[in-house]
């Protein structure tokens, strides 16, 4: 699989749209790890879709799911909705606004057959994951899968000087946030119903759980 044959080609940022090192980096290893976890034809919802660069891409190269991004912040959907307007894809929708944290999101947004999550849980405390896991687990349709990416723990330990330095740096910022460990994942995951199915090890130490809901 190429990132170019499975998607639009946009290597200039269109007007108004912003672009992260970060998603250009990690964009190739998410399409592949994901080859073997989206459904065919359905629904998906990434939460906190950020510049907009991952989800133009993801749904260039899934055509049969209909895509929605979302985002809480005004700046990044108006940055996602540039992306999506300059792709011109029929089965990507313009960005609605989602506090992924929020209580009752899965009541509005529901009827998922995909729900992605890319490098949220280490910006936000354990009880706004925790609140992130359980109203997706909601937001999905029986079968559907949540994907969440990002940088974890492994057994409480830290494994990387990056990794250390990139929590260090996170915890200064805000002494709640920072990253979360796989089995405080794993049982997350387990407590909102859903039932987990693989652990991908991805480039630079990260890590996508995939897990579906099966009642």
């Amino acid at each position: 699989m190429t990132i170019d044959t499975l998607s639009p080609t946009l290597d200039t940022p269109p007007a108004g749209a912003l672009s992260s090192p970060a998603a250009q980096r990690n964009l190739a290893p998410i399409l592949q790890a994901l080859e073997t976890v989206v459904p065919e034809t359905g629904k998906a919802l990434e939460l906190a879709s950020g510049t907009g660069e991952h989800v133009v891409r993801m749904a260039g190269a899934f055509p049969g799911l209909t895509w929605q991004p979302s985002d809480i912040d005004p700046t990044r959907i108006t940055s996602i909705d540039a992306y999506v307007a300059a792709a011109g894809l029929p089965n990507l929708r313009p960005a609605i606004r989602i506090d992924a944290t929020r209580h009752g999101w899965s009541a509005i947004h529901g009827g998922n057959d995909l729900i992605m999550v890319v490098n949220l849980l280490h910006l936000i405390s354990t009880q706004d994951a925790d609140m992130v896991i359980e109203q997706a687990a909601k937001a999905l349709n029986r079968g559907g899968r949540l994907a969440v990416y990002g940088p974890f723990k492994r057994s409480g330990t830290l494994t990387s000087e990056g990794d250390f330095r990139f929590d260090a740096e996170l915890k200064a910022r805000d002494p709640l946030i920072g990253y979360k460990d796989d089995t405080e994942m794993t049982k997350m995951l387990h407590a909102n119903w859903l039932e987990l199915e693989k652990i991908i090890e991805m480039p630079a130490n990260n890590l996508m759980f995939v897990a579906h809901r099966a009642n």
